[in-house]
């Protein structure tokens, strides 16, 4: 099952936001609207979308009434040429999505950009925010050189590409930026192409994610990360982008910060190891649920 619901963003943006499980049939307090008790948004990270999320929704819904929103500029969200693409409108989406779709007081769980999104959005809002994950996502500044290598890597992409075996093949393997195959990450791109009458291109605008990306690139997050007051857990692929020495840091700044990491496990942690992923996620839901 894949159900879509429409929430509007800031300056009217559409976005899409979906259940990829049936709702939860525990007996659990239901919020006065009637919907099950406990909600989990889930927020990818750039040029990622709510699919990425399938997997872990489903067990997810077994439990929870699970969400991922496709954020604006990715998946089948509006992608206006004229859209702001801010970390204020970011984070004012998924307040909205909360709002709109009557999850909060929900966990919320991000990935990368995603992450991001969601403990800003905790210190903004901590009403609306019981429990919060962060997946690989760095709090320091990532800087200038960092932007200028993305833009590169995006003008290194052979596209159009032929086939869907050939996203798969190039990101996997054929990627300068891949160090070794990865299957796992030409799965996760080939989620984000769609085909047109020349062959296979990104469903996003690779100068709406560079725009999204220059809004965060040069900033550190440590002052929003300390103000997040619920409980919150920051997880780490072992050959991820977060190094254990700043997870620590961050887990230490956080007012309820608690730390996993996840072994043979890159940058796209759910994706990588979706069974450790659950792993070192489910205790912590577990024990958010029962506060």
């Amino acid at each position: 099952m894949a159900r879509r619901i429409d929430v509007t963003g800031t300056g009217g943006v559409r976005l899409a936001a979906w259940e990829f499980g049936d709702p939860p049939k525990l007996d659990r307090p239901a919020s006065a609207e009637g919907e099950p008790g406990q909600g989990v948004l889930l927020l990818h990270g750039l040029m990622g979308r709510a699919s990425h999320w399938a997997a872990t929704a489903r067990w997810l819904s077994e439990r929870h009434r699970a969400v991922a929103l496709d954020q604006r500029g990715h998946g089948r969200s509006d992608k206006p040429p004229q859209a702001a693409f801010t970390r204020e409108a970011y984070v004012e989406d998924a307040e909205a999505a909360l709002e709109q779709l009557r999850l909060g007081p929900a966990v919320l769980i991000g990935h990368a950009m995603g992450a991001l999104t969601a403990w800003q959005l905790a210190a903004k809002r901590p009403d609306l925010v019981s429990g919060l994950i962060i997946c690989d996502m760095r709090a320091s500044a990532l800087g200038t050189a960092s932007q200028r290598e993305w833009a590169d890597w995006f003008k290194s992409w052979p596209l159009p590409f032929a086939t869907l075996a050939d996203v798969r093949k190039w990101f996997g393997e054929d990627d300068p930026w891949v160090e070794r195959p990865n299957p796992a990450r030409g799965e996760f791109y080939a989620e984000v192409m769609q085909e047109g009458e020349d062959g296979w291109r990104p469903v996003f605008e690779p100068e709406q994610m560079l725009k999204s990306r220059e809004t965060w690139v040069y900033d550190a997050h440590w002052e929003e990360l300390a103000q997040v007051r619920c409980p919150t857990l920051v997880v780490r692929g072992l050959d991820g982008e977060l190094g254990r020495a700043e997870a620590q840091e961050m887990v230490r700044v956080l007012p309820r910060g608690e730390y996993a990491e996840v072994a043979d496990a890159g940058h796209l942690v759910h994706y990588d190891q979706p069974e450790a992923w659950r792993g070192a996620i489910e205790p912590f839901l577990d024990a958010v649920r029962t506060v």
